[in-house]
């Protein structure tokens, strides 16, 4: 299949009307919901400094403005004419480059439904999962007519709670549907494949998630995930960037930031909840991953800070 991808020098009727529906839809900075679970449309007024964002799995798609997201040195440009694919749970770094109070940046986010995924796959024997395993959970592909088309039926739905409710899933499903056929969509396909070893990481992630505080034992996770230690090192690394212990590091230290930034804990209590017994030992790894102690930190953030905190 050859979808035909959008001109970027020709910016359509449609496009801006995209445009003025997620402006309608975003009132606020920052994450603003929408009538259907797992949608959101997200805005902000000014380009960002660097800032370190636990993603979960979802489709990205840039409406307006340019934003650049990083994974252990590897650089991921997205625009209105991209997408980017976040296949498990990654912590990056993101940068909003293009945005002011005219023209903000403006993004809906959907989150990945693995459900939808098996079911379309079930329905696309012809579609093979097999093949070489992606380096990362992520990437960027550039939209389709297609593609665009779905969106926009999508964002004109989230007018009406009663429209949506209806015809919404639908509709999510075509775009799940466009990401699993176009351009790198193999990687996607792999997160549903039982025996590719993405699927494993994501169930690893998804254990270790799951008790983030709690001392980590390689050898009983390889052993939940049907992997040697050695493998599950290995391929926990090249899907995400590092090994499971400084993954879940990562959690713990992006759960206690939203503890912070959220619910207005200090330090020390946001430190015990996510399992740090060492106080020195938590602001020492805080400001390595943040950039600062954590009342410097989280005193200097905005709006659009907290809400990419709490993705």
């Amino acid at each position: 299949m050859h979808a035909k991808v959008i001109d970027p020098s020709n910016e359509s009727s449609a496009q801006r009307e995209l445009v003025r529906r997620a402006g309608i839809l975003t009132p606020q900075e920052g994450v603003n919901l929408t009538p259907v679970p797992g949608v959101m449309v997200i805005r902000a007024n000014s380009v960002t400094q660097p800032l370190p964002a636990l993603y979960e799995p979802s489709l990205c798609f840039v409406l307006q403005g340019r934003k650049r997201a990083e994974l252990d040195g590897e650089v991921y440009m997205y625009d209105a004419l991209h997408y980017l694919v976040v296949s498990v749970t990654l912590p990056l770094c993101s940068q909003i480059i293009e945005a002011d109070p005219q023209r903000p940046y403006l993004c809906l986010r959907i989150g990945i439904d693995v459900p939808v995924i098996a079911d379309l796959l079930a329905q696309l024997p012809e579609v093979s999962a097999e093949g070489p395993e992606p380096d990362r959970g992520l990437y960027v592909a550039r939209m389709s007519d297609e593609m665009f088309d779905a969106v926009v039926r999508l964002m004109k739905l989230l007018d009406s709670t009663q429209d949506a409710a209806v015809l919404a899933p639908s509709v999510l499903r075509e775009i799940h549907y466009r990401a699993l056929t176009g351009q790198l969509g193999q990687r996607l396909r792999q997160l549903c494949n039982t025996g590719a070893n993405v699927q494993r990481i994501a169930r690893a992630i998804s254990l270790i998630r799951a008790r983030f505080a709690d001392p980590l034992r390689i050898e009983a996770l390889a052993q939940a995930v049907h992997m040697s230690s050695s493998s599950l090192h290995h391929h926990f690394k090249s899907v995400t960037s590092m090994s499971p212990l400084q993954f879940q590091k990562h959690l713990r230290l992006h759960e206690a930031r939203r503890l912070m930034l959220a619910d207005g804990l200090d330090a020390a209590s946001a430190a015990h909840r996510v399992g740090y017994e060492s106080a020195s030992q938590f602001n020492r790894e805080y400001r390595r991953l943040f950039g600062a102690p954590p009342r410097r930190e989280v005193g200097s953030v905005g709006r659009v800070a907290v809400a990419e905190a709490s993705v």
